[in-house]
């Protein structure tokens, strides 16, 4: 298990990035951690993995400490991986080169083994030979995911892993690598700006803000009842919206046009989202946005119903 207990870091005196974060994660279990650009996410990634000298409180994994750098000659726990977002591959060395340099060179074909394993689980089997150099961005991603894993790690952090990978390629490796993580029993933390992530694959989820620990819980149970709009508008657009002399937050979804209520809106605009259309409308002076089957013209007079 791993237990961050009250842990706090800052880069100077004045700016304190991670306040009093606590939090438990079972072994096998993947955490999503979401927030805005500068919240704190990548930081709690180096903490945990021992890159930082933590101001106060302290970091276990079973019955290990993780310690910063004033305690280790290479910092980093050596049974942890840690992927960031700048990659550090060996730009002149092909990419099973890159993943074999993990690999004992005393049984070549275990090696070989776990390397195309692990080229299967990236979707990059056809660019085992190619010199990493002339990879695009989101290939050189993948080929970091799979040198992280060459030596399998007991937990596996990820900061935005996907950032840079097309989305055609991006949903496929998704599946492949979380399902290869589950069924490995590896542990894993990714920090992420994709609900996708956190929604389809993750079994908790921890949301940033202000450097705090805004909510941890199960994805599902934060979707279904944000507790702020902040939280919500992580997942999609979100309405705040008077239901009975109350404010509610809303996603798109839940209201629905029909032919008459006393909720009235008139159409802004119409935004084309494949198997919908996402409606932008003007409701009690405010813009609201919701889902419908078809395109409505600028101008047009709805009636909602708001669930």
């Amino acid at each position: 298990m791993l237990v961050v207990n009250n842990i706090s870091f800052g880069y100077s005196k004045n700016k304190i990035v991670l306040k009093k974060f606590s939090f438990t994660l079972k072994e096998g279990e993947h955490l999503c951690v979401m927030g805005e650009s500068g919240c704190g996410k990548s930081t709690l990634l180096k903490a945990i993995y021992g890159l930082l000298n933590l101001n106060s409180g302290n970091i276990f994994w079973k019955e290990n400490e993780v310690l910063g750098p004033k305690f280790h000659l290479v910092p980093g726990m050596n049974f942890f991986k840690y992927v960031a977002q700048d990659f550090d591959l060996m730009p002149y060395i092909s990419v099973s080169e890159n993943i074999k340099k993990f690999l004992s060179r005393f049984y070549p074909e275990e090696s070989e083994k776990r390397t195309q394993e692990l080229l299967e689980v990236i979707e990059m089997k056809a660019f085992e030979n190619t010199k990493v150099k002339n990879l695009s961005g989101g290939q050189k991603q993948r080929v970091a995911i799979a040198r992280a894993l060459a030596k399998e790690p007991e937990l596996l952090l990820l900061d935005e892993p996907f950032g840079q990978i097309d989305n055609f390629k991006k949903n496929s490796l998704r599946r492949n690598l979380f399902a290869y993580l589950k069924n490995k029993n590896i542990t894993c933390i990714v920090a992420t700006h994709d609900k996708n992530d956190a929604l389809s694959f993750a079994d908790k989820l921890l949301v940033i803000r202000n450097n705090k620990i805004l909510v941890n819980n199960h994805p599902l149970e934060i979707y279904k009842d944000p507790k702020e709009k902040y939280v919500a508008a992580l997942f999609d657009d979100v309405n705040e919206v008077t239901v009975g002399r109350q404010s509610v937050l809303r996603y798109p979804h839940q209201i629905k046009i029909v032919e008459k209520s006393e909720k009235n809106a008139t159409v802004i605009n119409s935004y084309f989202k494949g198997s919908y259309w996402l409606i932008e409308a003007e409701f009690e002076n405010e813009k609201v946005f919701l889902n419908y089957f078809s395109k409505i013209k600028t101008g047009k007079k709805i009636c909602l119903l708001i669930e």
